[in-house]
């Protein structure tokens, strides 16, 4: 049985720990809230932008934009965002997991390492990549920290140059997507090509790829108010895609947009990570919290058991010598 010295040593040392933990779970609260506001202010416009720009890909047959052409996969970049520290759960872990997954898959499909090229958003990732022998390129090694948007239309323009060369056949990222405080979601997202098979398949009362209407889009468009163009015996058929009015011209528009979308990808994504990394940490940090004061509970029951133990027993001493006596 341990003694009452070094019981009341390991409870200071539970407290002084306590106190760390309790610190960096108010400080992750206060980064999480800011965080939080700037990913809600984000988020809704960056899908916006990236629904319109991909439903006017679809509806319109003559855009000359090679960012959404599908090429042999032979050499690939991966995008992967993480954190600068630890201590906030599992949340750098399952990012290197699901990194790892994917190099794997590409593996399978006869991609070597010299194939993979890594683009690390974190110095934990950047760390696991270099271990393993891929070759990173870490240009901005406190943006996890600091995010910036400029540095994120750096990034997303040396990807898009390095796509329009032919250099990448393919470029994903992945990064967690902030759902809650307590949820975090680890997504595995397409940067390039454009990925319009999920645009569709997102909309699921619109046929994009065609040019009639479903009845089920029939529906849709009738809540929408719009009326019907022409009539056959056996059902009713409007025009479905949207008819786009550009100006000036159509490959100034998507000169414009395209960069643009790239970009905001790569931002949001960001900062989608950063509010995650501050939610896993606050979470952590009070699940120590808490088990600091439940540890405290058990050490303090066990000294007062050890003490009373001791005050017992010397009274036992004293009340046998007065007997002896």
């Amino acid at each position: 049985m341990a003694s009452l010295k070094e019981i009341k040593t390991r409870i200071a040392s539970v407290q002084s720990t306590r106190k760390i933990t309790s610190a960096m779970k108010m400080v992750a609260s206060s980064k999480l809230h800011h965080a939080q506001n700037a990913i809600e202010s984000m988020l809704p416009y960056e899908a916006m932008l990236e629904h319109i720009l991909k439903t006017f890909l679809i509806s319109t047959s003559d855009t000359d934009t090679p960012f959404d052409v599908k090429r042999p996969v032979k050499r690939v970049a991966l995008l992967v965002f993480s954190s600068n520290s630890s201590l906030c759960g599992g949340y750098n872990a399952n990012a290197i997991k699901l990194m790892l997954q994917t190099i794997d898959e590409y593996h399978a499909k006869g991609l070597t390492k010299d194939d993979i090229i890594i683009y690390p958003v974190g110095r934990k990732v950047f760390e696991a990549a270099k271990k393993r022998g891929y070759t990173c390129v870490y240009p901005y090694p406190q943006l996890a920290d600091k995010p910036n948007s400029e540095d994120c239309r750096n990034i997303a323009k040396e990807l898009g140059q390095k796509w329009l060369k032919g250099e990448f056949d393919k470029v994903e990222m992945i990064y967690h997507h902030f759902k809650s405080a307590g949820s975090q979601i680890l997504q595995r997202k397409n940067f390039l090509p454009i990925d319009l098979e999920e645009e569709l398949n997102a909309d699921t009362t619109r046929d994009l790829s065609s040019d009639v209407t479903s009845k089920a889009a029939q529906e849709y468009l009738k809540k929408k108010g719009q009326s019907e163009t022409q009539k056959s015996n056996n059902e009713t058929v409007v025009p479905l895609n949207d008819n786009f009015i550009v100006e000036p011209d159509l490959h100034t528009v998507l000169t414009s947009l395209i960069p643009k979308l790239l970009h905001l990808m790569v931002y949001t994504a960001l900062l989608d990570s950063n509010a995650s990394e501050h939610a896993a940490r606050m979470v952590a940090m009070q699940t120590a919290t808490d088990n600091a004061d439940e540890l405290l509970r058990a050490l303090n029951l066990q000294y007062n058991k050890s003490r009373q133990a001791a005050i017992t027993s010397e009274l036992l001493d004293i009340v046998g010598g007065t007997v002896n006596n």
